[in-house]
């Protein structure tokens, strides 16, 4: 099957080509490098270096004429969001309306879209919360992964283009950037290796639900043949900020002690997801526990 994937430079996409190749499927990356990385595409991959957003994406498309798309490019730091809503917008809005249409003209079968298990729901009054849940997301990230969501489903009402919105949770593992504001996991983990000073926002009592990246992508490629349709994609488990670092630190071998910065605007309190609608339809459900994770991104970090 002819797969492209845009994104398919950076953290999660490069392991989605992986997981690809190794499945006999033929894979085409579309990617800006501004956070993905040229080594990370593996041997073979055609890249083509443009910008979701740009005029210049249609035509890789549409030459590459796909069977399947996995939407994996985006802005993913809910505090730049908050800092600079129009690029976010311009990326996660307008780039993906721009990627849609360019598989209509492609006549490209399905797009599967990365959206988001925390950021579109806010704060809820449901933990575990199912995919049915009010979605009233705290950031410009939330709303534009949202808005993403509408515009596919318009998308597929009107042009009949399969599509399929993952809701991940808060995504951790090798190849996630430890630079930024984006990774707690990557963040927390170089840190502890180093020696450097690991910083909590707020109190540490704010919860994520945190899915190693490899169970993500056993999700996307349960997307290729499940139904249509909206799915989270997380450990259904909270653990808070206090409590990841503590793991991290038993992980790393380190002494460090959490030090407490302020909260950040537009961070929720809580995220946790409900998956039993992806057990039933996609057949998916998670299979790295949380330290077993962890030790493996800590074993990535230390190697490098």
């Amino acid at each position: 099957m002819r797969t492209l994937v845009t994104g398919g430079a950076g953290f999660i996409g490069s392991h989605l080509v992986d997981a690809l190749l190794a499945a006999g499927h033929e894979v085409t990356v579309v990617d800006d490098l501004s956070r993905g990385r040229r080594e990370q595409v593996s041997d073979g991959v055609r890249l083509i270096e443009v910008d979701v957003a740009s005029a210049s994406l249609p035509r890789a498309v549409r030459d590459t004429r796909p069977d399947i798309v996995f939407h994996e490019a985006a802005q993913i730091d809910v505090r730049e969001s908050v800092r600079n809503p129009l690029r976010d917008a311009e990326v996660n809005v307008l780039g993906t309306v721009n990627l849609l249409r360019a598989c209509v003209d492609a006549e490209v079968r399905r797009l599967v879209f990365a959206s988001s298990g925390g950021a579109v729901y806010g704060d809820t009054e449901v933990i575990p919360t199912p995919e049915d849940h009010p979605c009233r997301p705290e950031s410009p990230y939330g709303t534009s992964k949202r808005c993403g969501e509408h515009y596919g489903a318009t998308f597929q009402r009107n042009q009949g283009l399969e599509f399929v919105s993952l809701r991940y949770t808060n995504v951790y593992g090798p190849r996630q950037d430890p630079h930024g504001e984006a990774g707690v996991v990557a963040i927390f983990a170089t840190r502890l290796l180093t020696g450097e000073q690991a910083v909590i926002n707020g109190d540490g009592s704010q919860t994520r639900d945190y899915v190693y990246v490899d169970d993500v992508v056993r999700a996307n490629l349960c997307a290729i043949s499940a139904p249509p349709g909206t799915y989270n994609v997380g450990a259904a488990t909270e653990t808070d900020v206090n409590q990841l670092f503590e793991r991290l630190r038993r992980a790393s071998g380190s002494t460090a002690r959490a030090v407490h910065g302020d909260p950040k605007p537009g961070e929720q309190q809580r995220s946790c997801v409900a998956i039993e609608r992806a057990a039933a339809e996609l057949g998916w459900t998670p299979e790295v526990d949380l330290d077993q994770g962890l030790a493996r991104t800590v074993d990535h970090f230390r190697r490098r």
